[in-house]
């Protein structure tokens, strides 16, 4: 059965997925930066590749609320420094921002699950790649075990 889209908790939601992208650009290209050891180029292309979806991710939900008719933010999500930067801190501490946003997107669904055809898709493209980008971090820290 269908339902109205609830317009006001849709654009909320995806706002909050704008900052948090946001804050992905950010705390990708930090570690992209701050990678050293015998395996820093492919980790730091990694890293870099992870900012650039993170933007990418933003801006599609920064479009997807211009359309909606609402106000896209300006902040960014608040980025925790832990100080910690060897390779294993940072491929960790991206899996637990990788499974946060794989929480938000799930609860975008939630939200617009049988409202919006277009919506839903965007949200379960969104989950698959942020699934993913989990499962390739754990694969890569496999190593650190």
């Amino acid at each position: 059965m269908l339902k109205d889209l609830d317009l006001n908790e849709t654009t909320k939601q995806l706002n909050i997925i704008m900052q948090f992208e946001l804050a992905g650009v950010v705390r990708y290209t930090h570690y992209s930066l701050m990678v050293t050891g015998p395996y820093r180029i492919p980790i730091v292309d990694f890293f870099k590749q992870q900012a650039s979806e993170s933007l990418l991710h933003a801006q599609e939900a920064g479009e997807i609320i211009v359309g909606l008719e609402g106000h896209p933010t300006q902040m960014v999500a608040p980025i925790d420094e832990t100080n910690k930067h060897s390779v294993k801190d940072l491929l960790e501490e991206s899996f637990n921002h990788e499974t946060k946003a794989l929480t938000m997107y799930k609860e975008l669904l939630a939200t617009v699950e049988n409202a919006s055809i277009y919506l839903e898709e965007f949200a379960r493209t969104k989950i698959g790649q942020e699934e993913l980008h989990t499962l390739e971090i754990k694969k890569m820290l496999r190593d650190f075990g």
